[in-house]
């Protein structure tokens, strides 16, 4: 469940400043350029990119997962479980685990780490990144999971994990980072957030901290007492923090940084023709959408029952809003052909379950007029705005600041809305306070990304209970979409689980909760003294210990 769970919103820039050179210049280190200084280098709490990223690598998984291309999906591997047994009907895994595996501090990593970890994930009080996830474990009303009906720890190495009978039980749910017990025990489980332990790790990986110098980078050193250590391996990793776009590609080229992501589109070209350097693509992984509110917020946060919103409640006002909207000029315009358009959240790289079928909504004003037509919207003062109940259709779309794509994006938006007299005022706020908002539903409109995640979660983006999936920021309601999502739980056929997944895009994409715009790639810059990565659907930045010089 890697970057699933990495609170799933990108942003297109890269940030930074410099490096001391003599911290950086060396045959056995990499340089990555991160977007931002990480919050934390604390699993629990690794909500964004840039801590996923390092964390990752910092702290094993239980299970870990990659991707398998010919397949079109995700696969499960050991790694702190070195084997395990299914009972007949795969309710229960009796999971074994190595014995070569330490934290940094020395101790073996052991069979009660993995409860605890559980435990700690679960914990309504600690709110983790991983809150909510164990629908298939026993759990209380809260969500937290049942640790006596669900653990059975036999010794250090051996334990023995119950699931809910009924369940889709798969390698998938045991696919979490391991924290040390001995370490967080010690901690008031409300002051985890704040605790040490988030600056100076006590972990496990192919890397351990070796310094972090604030507003400028974190060095990682490989961890030689770690089973997947090797002689031939990178020795230390430095993810520099830059704040200017420009300065990336600068270093890029002078050789002072070894790699980046989400490169403009209209510097890739430039930086292929640069014969130390190399381009590469994550596809499927990342879409833009424009976020319409479809409950009264306020309401809902006041009384905790769904009121629909007075302009975005309405189905078809959604429908016309995305045929008022050309995504193929954003497409074609910005994106340069790196990417492709969005009709819903299911990306094509999942060969079984994508639905190449489905109709997307051609950019149509005529259309969108009929439509909003239709629901009442007229303008009937004649002074260019539709209007509904004396009251106009007007209302403010909040971006990110700082993002070039959803710069233009929002003004092109304004510009087609206008079309069809509707008024779209634009607002930047700074990421962190758009999320409070988000999170709050204070927000009307906004355009975000989603990360997709792998494996596929549905529910904790679309599913109608606002109490248990937070992220369903649009506060999308439908019956039919939440009997789909909550059959994917059962026991199905993989012939029948396809079906739903295509049922689930058909209902959505009727629906429009949102306006889906276009998968965008993640293009990836790297030197090409840089060998054996692997940049799939997966990342770019993944298996470090594998990459060599």
């Amino acid at each position: 469940m890697r970057l699933k769970f990495y609170f799933t919103i990108v942003l297109m820039i890269l940030i930074s400043t410099s490096c001391e050179k003599n911290e950086i210049k060396n045959p056995s280190r990499v340089v990555i350029a991160i977007q931002s200084e990480p919050e934390t280098l604390n699993p629990v709490y690794a909500f964004g990119i840039n801590e996923g990223l390092i964390t990752d690598h910092l702290f094993l998984y239980l299970i870990d997962l990659k991707w398998n291309e010919s397949k079109g999906d995700v696969e499960a591997f050991p790694m702190l479980a070195e084997s395990w047994q299914w009972n007949s009907d795969s309710t229960s895994i009796d999971i074994f685990l190595r014995k070569d595996a330490k934290w940094t501090d020395g101790k073996a990593v052991s069979a009660y780490d993995v409860v605890y970890s559980f435990d700690i994930f679960s914990d309504h009080e600690v709110q983790s990144r991983f809150y909510g996830m164990f629908r298939n474990f026993h759990h209380f009303e809260n969500g937290e999971v049942n640790l006596e009906k669900t653990f059975a720890v036999k010794d250090s190495f051996h334990l023995i994990i119950n699931f809910l009978p009924d369940k889709v039980i798969s390698l998938f749910d045991l696919a979490f980072p391991i924290i040390p017990k001995h370490i967080y025990e010690n901690i008031k489980r409300t002051d985890i957030q704040t605790a040490d332990i988030n600056f100076n790790p006590v972990s496990s990986g192919a890397y351990k901290l070796k310094k972090w110098e604030r507003n400028q980078f974190i060095i990682l050193e490989a961890n030689n007492d770690c089973f997947l250590y090797d002689d031939g391996m990178l020795k230390e990793v430095i993810f520099k923090i830059i704040p200017d776009y420009n300065s990336v590609i600068t270093q890029l080229k002078k050789g002072e940084v070894d790699l980046a992501e989400d490169i403009r589109p209209s510097d890739a070209k430039q930086l292929s023709e640069n014969k130390n350097l190399k381009i590469a693509s994550v596809k499927g992984r990342q879409y833009d959408y424009v976020g319409w509110n479809n409950i009264d917020g306020e309401y809902f946060a006041q009384t905790k029952k769904i009121k629909p919103h007075r302009l975005f409640g309405d189905k078809k006002v959604r429908q016309a809003l995305t045929y008022a909207i050309n995504r193929k000029e954003i497409l074609d315009q910005f994106l340069l052909g790196f990417g492709s358009l969005c009709n819903s959240p299911v990306s094509e790289i999942f060969i079984n379950e994508f639905d190449s079928s489905l109709k997307g909504y051609e950019y149509n004003p005529d259309k969108a007029k009929q439509l909003l037509k239709e629901a009442g919207w007229i303008d009937k003062d004649r002074n260019g705005i539709l209007e509904k109940d004396k009251s106009e259709f007007s209302f403010t779309l909040n971006i990110p600041s700082g993002n070039p794509l959803r710069e233009y994006a929002s003004t092109v938006i304004k510009n087609n809305l206008k079309q069809v007299g509707i008024e779209a005022k634009v607002e930047k706020l700074e990421f962190g306070v758009l999320m409070n908002e988000l999170l709050n539903r204070k927000l009307d409109a906004w355009i975000l990304a989603w990360f997709i995640p792998l494996p596929i979660d549905l529910k904790s983006y679309w599913y109608s209970d606002l109490n248990k999936t937070q992220m369903n920021f649009a506060g999308y309601q439908s019956q039919i979409a939440d009997e789909i999502i909550l059959e994917l739980e059962k026991k199905n056929s993989k012939e029948k689980y396809t079906e739903l997944m295509k049922k689930f895009q058909k209902v959505i994409s009727e629906d429009q909760p949102v306006t889906f715009l276009y998968w965008f790639d993640n293009i990836v810059c790297f030197n090409s003294r840089i060998k054996n990565i692997t940049i799939n659907p997966y990342g770019p930045i993944q298996r470090i210990w594998e990459w060599r010089l």
